[in-house]
């Protein structure tokens, strides 16, 4: 399955953003998390309204934020913890919102 993190249209990605905050144990344990991914699975993410969120069980409960574009393309919006998340996915939906925008207008 192919992986892309979303870039807004100023070039910044959220996802990237997020990801470069965290320590390393964090980042690796994200990393496996997007692997796995990239190997279809998808057994770890609640869908809800059209966008995932990919639930990784350690540390403080982390959380990837994504939609899935067709059956073989995953898109990453946004990363965040447990403790923040009503917030993350308030920032996901928005960053859903705009993905669906640009791509009508065939951005």
């Amino acid at each position: 399955m192919g992986i892309l993190e979303y870039i807004k249209e100023d070039g910044s990605s959220p996802y990237k953003a997020w990801f470069d905050s965290l320590d390393a144990l964090a980042a690796a344990n994200v990393a496996v998390a997007i692997a796995r991914l990239e190997l279809g699975n998808t057994s770890n993410i609640k869908w809800f309204s059209g966008l995932g969120e990919y639930r990784i069980n350690w540390g403080p409960g982390y959380r990837i934020y994504l939609v899935q574009d067709g059956k073989d393309l995953i898109i990453l919006l946004g990363g965040g913890t447990r403790k923040r998340q009503q917030n993350d996915i308030n920032k996901a939906i928005e960053l859903y919102k705009e993905y669906n925008l640009r791509k009508k207008r065939g951005r």
